[in-house]
């Protein structure tokens, strides 16, 4: 059930043979090339016709990676100078609020037209799938609000609904300010609107199954609407690429969290994780292998493992495999079960359309169960990040039954809402404080950083343990206690 991607350049797959074989042997089934590059296209048709030749008598199938508008930066790690790092000059920079420009993440003619007969022309090949990768958005970067402020964009806009010259100045505001407007929420659309006529126009050319690299945390104020995209092909966003970020226990939860809201929109057999390496020795083994458990607990079938134009060190894959083996056995067991449990994941509209993708996910590590909810519930704990607590308080809510809980900072608490500090010792002292009313609900007896994933109509409960070292934990289930050894940033499960 669950499948192993990587994503390679043709020349690596013509110049390291060696290569192929170690990918493969770890469990590596499909190789998607890279092919097209924002108006470039560095690599020959024969190039790329022999290195899908290549990887067909290498036992592996082959598929297809493009990067439609360029990031506005170098996230490649290609070590060429002669590779293009930003788009034609044809191609029109993208414009901040603050008027400066930028290469990459914005949208205008003819981007789409070339980016359409590209994946027409390639589609020739015999690729059957592509995915268009993370710069097909319409933000530089997680949590800002996004779309092209140019002349033309704003002309349009106006134009489109009938605004005066002054709502402008009031948009910019909006998006200064960060205020969840009606005007906004039009920019957002109009935005939005844009990306997803593009992504269609692109899906038409190709003609097979195209897939969208949602960005971490990636939503509408990025100019990704995410229902717009259900039936693609669909990778969660994620973030931490390197050990810095990923080695701290929020990095782990923030990359957690990120993927549980990004597979509301998706179905488990079409989600893709973002497994990505940059630069592409800065993530060791040992935390990628970690990372495939994030895609174990959110039911996300398929891991693509990436790292721009260079490969991960080789050794590495000597490390992945048996990690690739044992995470496919453990989600056989829980595979198209939900998460439950009185711990609430919310993501709402306020931290998608204005918020700063700071998430209170920091709870995820407390050992408590929970569940990934759309709106608010009428039970549990909700976690509300400091936009969604802000919206709460301007529209009045009070938690429709559920028990809301923001970081203890935020500016804006909603009426009866607890404030608890993003850090380990407050969330267990809140764990301690509610443990009795936790009835039968299985969840982790100690004050160790570890997430706690209970599936009920699978019987399970999987634990993760978020510390670099060995760990004995106690799973408490109503009268039952059940102790678990897990090595270094192990999960296991256990029947509940």
């Amino acid at each position: 059930m669950r499948r192993f991607h990587v994503c390679l350049s043709p020349v690596i797959v013509e110049n390291d043979p060696d290569l192929l074989t170690s990918v493969r042997q770890a469990g590596v089934e499909v190789v998607w090339l890279a092919g097209y590059f924002y108006g470039h296209r560095p690599y020959a048709d024969e190039l790329i016709r022999r290195a899908r030749a290549r990887l067909e008598k290498a036992g592996l199938e082959s598929e297809l990676i493009t990067v439609p508008l360029g990031h506005p930066g170098d996230s490649l790690g290609a070590h060429d100078g002669d590779f293009p790092l930003t788009p034609p000059r044809h191609w029109q920079t993208g414009q901040r609020p603050d008027g400066q420009t930028y290469a990459g993440t914005s949208l205008h003619a003819p981007a789409t037209e070339e980016n359409a007969a590209a994946l027409r022309r390639l589609r020739t090949f015999g690729f059957r799938r592509a995915f268009v990768d993370d710069d097909f958005r319409l933000a530089r970067g997680p949590g800002e609000i996004g779309g092209c402020f140019c002349a033309g964009h704003r002309e349009r806009f106006l134009r489109l609904f009938g605004y005066g010259p002054g709502r402008w100045t009031e948009l910019l505001e909006d998006v200064r300010d960060r205020r969840m407007t009606r005007l906004l929420r039009t920019w957002l659309d109009f935005t939005c609107d844009e990306l997803t006529a593009s992504f269609r126009a692109q899906d038409r050319a190709f003609g097979g199954d195209l897939g969208i690299m949602a960005m971490y945390l990636g939503a509408e104020k990025a100019g990704i609407r995410p229902g717009d995209y259900r039936r693609a092909l669909f990778r969660v966003g994620e973030l931490m690429f390197d050990d810095g970020s990923f080695a701290p226990v929020k990095g782990k939860t923030d990359e957690l969290f990120s993927a549980l809201f990004h597979r509301r929109f998706a179905s488990p057999d079409r989600a893709f994780s973002e497994t990505t390496a940059y630069p592409a020795h800065r993530l060791s083994a040992r935390n990628m292998a970690a990372k495939l458990v994030i895609s174990t607990l959110t039911d996300v079938r398929h891991t693509m493992f990436m790292s721009g134009l260079t490969p991960f060190p080789r050794e590495h894959w000597a490390v992945l495999g048996p990690a690739m083996r044992g995470q496919g056995r453990l989600h056989d067991e829980i595979a198209g079960h939900r998460p439950g449990g009185p711990f609430k994941h919310f993501w709402g509209d306020a931290q998608r359309l204005a918020g700063d993708d700071q998430p209170f996910s920091l709870w995820l590590a407390a050992g408590v169960p929970f569940e990934v909810v759309n709106e608010l519930p009428s039970d549990g704990w909700t976690f509300l990040s400091d936009f969604d607590a802000r919206e709460c308080v301007e529209r009045g809510e009070e938690g429709r039954g559920t028990r809301l809980v923001c970081r203890a900072g935020a500016q804006k608490r909603p009426v009866g809402a607890e404030g608890v500090a993003e850090s380990l010792p407050e969330l267990f002292a809140f764990k301690n404080r509610i443990r009795g009313a936790l009835g039968r609900v299985p969840h982790v007896a100690e004050a160790e950083p570890a997430v706690c994933a209970w599936y009920p109509t699978a019987g399970k409960v999987v634990v993760w343990n978020l510390a670099e070292e060995p760990r004995t934990l106690t799973l408490v289930h109503g009268a039952r206690r059940l102790e678990i050894r897990l090595g270094g940033l192990e999960a296991a499960s256990m029947d509940a």
